[in-house]
Parts: structure tokens; C-alpha cells; sequence
């Protein structure tokens, strides 16, 4: 995270505390480590007759091998997740490609089966959502340093009076709308700043304070729907959509707010009447105090021109016929070019989370290319599925994965499969949706998963306050999460039916 940002500290403290985690636990992620890779290496050596597919190549089988070695690692959490995804994207160089070791291609043509262009698998590192991600990152950190961020949390904030409840409900809209654009862990940290001149003021016997505490990570979580760009899985969810080869539904970024917006302003009245209710304030006033520096001059001025204009792009790219990850580069060019954004700045660019979405390009694209994904579909019975079952069975899934690992690697777990079942089932999928219902599905349930302090980064940095208990974190995942399942499915089932999407 750049250190530049508002609330860096708070971001520091909560990356020093999964580091002494992992420390503390050295033995266990070894033994895990250990038993993932054994595991890969029995898939990859076993004859291919006991997978009971008939036909399957040697590259296949390998790519079955990586899958679950990914599957392992990154539910144990053995490593960091990023570095499970460069890890497949080595194996997969070094052992499936055209470039591969001699060794490993020694084989009859049919026995090995088809090899992986080791082009495409290095693409994976610039593909188009990638830049998407770049972009987003570039205007987040042109943002802080212009001190845009302070001023709109201001001028957002001003509206909602002194009120307590309103002031509550202001930090829970404002959140939202920051997570839409920047990353949640950096839109919880700089408003956990904002809000805690505004925790000193209450009651210390309060309950008001949980509430408020509570509205930052709800913010965070929730709002990080209604844009592609807000959670890495809406990202990944768009790329299998909009693949030419694949799905191609080419869902604009434009249509994806005109739907989740909505959707996400909802839920977060919604979390507003709950929050509210369950931890009622005493004192009736709040005084707000926003501080931090805000900056003027004509670099400022191109930061809130090109932010303007590139999020209105965004909105309309169905219209302007310019693709949304074309746009994400316009603040990259203008931002570099005059100088606003340096090569300190690009350092601070969170390449981890480029590359942990790179390692599932690499999955989905290991799987179509060695022909393994066809040769599924022929094998496993996809049309005989409940197609209710598959996409509800799906999302919660998703969810319950997802409050315990990464959200983006339960996303970069499951896409791969569910586009792969979408295509053979998408007759008979369509009466509840069609194939965007199931994948727009699983992106949804990832950003709602966030019953515990370590389902989310935002939850974490939360409860880092100390105004908050596990049990309180869970009671109020619990219930948001079950209302925006329930709202977020009949909304798709909605929008799928009547084509409105795509």
C-alpha cells in the first residue's frame, strides 16, 4: 500500500500483524507447504488411467496436478497467496509450454497432447484487466498526493449534519463510494483516521461507537460491488465474460454500475437500519472533524479533470465505443506525463494483487488451451445438473470460502470452472439468468463474505480499534450477508431474464 495514503499506519500495523502471524506459525505452514506439494507430484505421477477419463494427455494431466497444488495453497495459506500464483505461472513455463524443459516434451505427440504457448501464459502478467487494475491503482495514488481524497471526504461528509445517526449513515454512503474507485484496505484505513477524532467524542459506554466502527468495513465490503474495478474477483468475473473465445458478453463497465450501484446504495441503507438498531447511540450529537492536508495548484486541478473524465468514460463506454480497460490507461499517460505520478510513485503500485490475478489468468488460460477444459465438458455431466442448484450451490460455496481465504484466490478457484461449466449448460442456465448470473453471482458473494476479523482486510483494520468482538463482526456479517445473497440473486435472475445485461 503506498505510504502516502491516509491511514498508512493503520495499514503497516495490520500487514506487521499477518507477518508475525505467519512467523508465529512456521511449523504448521511448512507441514502444509509440504503436504501440497506431495500431493501435486502424486496427481502428476499417477497413471492417467485412474482419473477415469478417457483420452487424457500428459499436459493435461499436469494441469490437473497444478490446479489442485493451487486449490491447496491457497486455501492452507501455506505461502502468501500472490506467490502461489507466480509459482504456477513458473511451474506452468517450465514444465506445459513450448519452452518447456526438452525432458518434459519428450513424448509422442498424442500422449503429450497440446502445449502451452509460453507467450500466452507471460501475457497473463499485461492482460487487459490487469491494466484495468493499473489504472485504478494510478488514480487512487493521484488522489492522496492532490489531496482529493480529503476534500471529497469533506465536502461528502458536510451534507449529513451532526446528527448521530446521519453521521453514521454519511461514513457508510462515503465508504462505499471510495471503494468503488480506490482498494478497500486503503478506502477502511484513511476512513478509520477520519473517524477516530469522531469515536472521541462519544460515550465510552456507548454502543454508537460499535456502530460506526462496524459502518467502515460494511462500507468497504459493500461498495467494492458496484464498480469492476472495487474487488479483484468483479475484475476476473468481467474477463471470463467478455472473453472472445469464450463467453463473450462483452458487459461494459458502464452497465455493471447502472445495475450494482443501485444495488450497493440498498444494501448499504440497509446496513445503515441495522447498524443503527443494534447498537443505538446515546448521545445525539456528533461534531466532525475531518483533517488532512489538501493541496491546490494546476496539478490538482488535472487530477479532479482526468478523474472526472475517466470515471464518466468508464460509465459510458458502451456508448463511446472505448473499451473500459483502453480508458484505464488515459490516467497512467496524464498522470506520468505531467509529472503527477513518479517512479516513487509506481513503486508503490500493489503489485501483489496484479499477480495474484495474473496466477488465475494462467489457470483459466492452462485449462482451455491444453484442451483440458473441452475434454470436461465431454466427460463430466453439466447438462444433467439442477441449474438453480449449480448457481446458488456456486455462490454459497464462494461465500463460505471466501470469509476464511482471499477473496480473490476463491475467485481465481472457481472461475475457472464455473465459466467452463457456463458454456456447456448455457441453454439451459438461461431461464434463471444465464451464464452472467453465475459468475456476477460468485463476485457478489466474495465481497459479502466478511463474518470474521480475517475475512477481510477492512474487517481486520476494524477490529484492530478495539471497539469491536469477533461475535459482534459475526452477527453482523452474518445478516448482511444473508440479505445481500437473497437481494444480489434476485436482482441477476431480474436483469438475466429480460437481457438487460450484456
Amino acid at each position: 500500500m503506498f505510504k502516502i495514503f491516509t491511514g498508512n499506519h493503520l495499514v503497516e500495523a495490520y500487514h506487521r500483524n499477518k507477518k508475525k502471524k505467519r512467523n508465529d506459525n512456521v511449523l504448521s505452514k511448512v507441514v502444509k507447504l509440504f503436504v501440497a506439494i506431495v500431493v501435486g507430484i502424486v496427481l502428476w505421477a499417477l497413471p492417467a488411467e485412474i482419473f477415469g477419463i478417457e483420452g487424457l494427455t500428459i499436459v493435461e494431466q499436469r494441469v490437473i496436478a497444478v490446479f489442485c497444488f493451487a486449490t491447496m495453497m491457497w486455501i492452507t495459506e501455506a505461502i502468501p497467496s500472490w506467490t502461489t500464483s507466480v509459482a504456477i505461472i513458473v511451474i506452468l513455463l517450465f514444465t506445459c509450454s513450448d519452452s518447456a524443459f526438452r525432458f518434459f516434451l519428450d513424448a509422442p505427440e498424442e500422449q503429450l497432447g497440446s502445449v502451452l504457448s509460453y507467450k500466452a501464459i507471460m501475457a497473463c502478467f499485461a492482460n487487459p484487466i490487469i491494466m484495468l487494475f493499473i489504472g485504478g491503482f494510478i488514480l487512487a495514488i493521484a488522489a492522496t498526493k492532490s489531496g482529493l481524497d480529503v476534500k471529497l471526504a469533506k465536502v461528502l461528509l458536510k451534507p449529513f449534519g451532526t446528527k448521530s445517526e446521519n453521521v453514521l449513515l454519511g461514513f457508510l454512503l462515503v465508504t462505499g463510494l471510495f471503494s468503488m474507485f480506490l482498494s478497500n484496505t486503503a478506502t477502511a484505513a484513511m476512513m478509520l483516521t477520519f473517524l477516530t477524532p469522531v469515536l472521541k467524542t462519544l460515550p465510552a459506554n456507548g454502543k454508537g461507537k460499535i456502530a460506526l466502527a462496524l459502518a467502515i468495513p460494511l462500507g468497504a465490503n459493500i461498495g467494492g460491488i458496484g464498480t469492476p474495478i472495487g474487488t479483484p474477483p468483479n475484475s476476473i468475473a468481467m474477463s471470463y465474460l467478455a472473453n472472445p473465445e469464450g463467453l463473450n458478453l462483452q458487459i461494459g463497465f458502464g452497465q455493471w454500475m447502472l445495475y450494482m450501484c443501485p444495488f450497493v446504495v440498498v444494501l448499504l441503507f440497509i446496513s445503515w437500519i441495522g447498524l443503527k438498531t443494534l447498537f443505538p447511540f446515546t448521545q445525539k450529537e456528533i461534531e466532525l472533524n475531518i483533517e488532512g492536508e489538501t493541496r491546490g495548484g494546476w496539478q490538482s486541478i488535472v487530477v479532479y479533470v482526468t478523474f472526472a473524465i475517466t470515471v464518466l468514460l468508464w460509465m459510458f463506454d458502451k456508448y463511446t465505443g472505448v473499451n473500459s480497460n483502453v480508458v484505464a490507461m488515459l490516467p497512467v499517460g496524464v498522470f506520468c506525463t505531467c509529472g503527477i505520478i513518479t517512479r516513487r510513485d509506481l513503486e508503490e503500485i500493489n503489485w501483489s494483487v496484479l499477480w495474484m490475478v495474473a496466477g488465475g489468468f494462467a489457470l483459466g488460460l492452462a485449462l482451455q488451451d491444453s484442451n483440458l477444459a473441452a475434454h470436461l465438458i465431454s466427460v463430466i455431466p453439466f447438462g444433467e445438473w439442477s441449474p438453480l442448484l449449480m448457481i446458488l450451490g456456486s455462490g454459497l460455496l464462494c461465500y463460505a470460502m471466501a470469509n476464511f481465504i482471499s477473496h480473490t484466490a476463491t475467485a481465481n478457484l472457481l472461475f475457472p470452472i464455473l465459466a467452463l461449466a457456463g458454456l456447456s449448460t448455457a441453454a439451459t442456465l438461461e431461464p434463471f439468468g444465464g451464464v452472467s448470473t453465475l459468475l456476477i453471482g460468485v463476485a457478489i458473494s466474495s465481497s459479502l463474505a466478511m463474518v470474521l476479523p480475517i475475512s477481510t482486510p477492512p474487517n481486520a483494520l476494524a477490529h484492530a480499534t478495539g471497539l469491536i468482538d469477533q461475535k459482534q463482526m459475526m452477527r453482523v456479517g452474518l445478516i448482511m450477508g444473508a440479505i445481500g445473497l437473497l437481494m444480489g440473486y434476485v436482482l441477476l435472475f431480474f436483469i438475466g431474464k429480460y437481457g438487460l445485461l450484456g
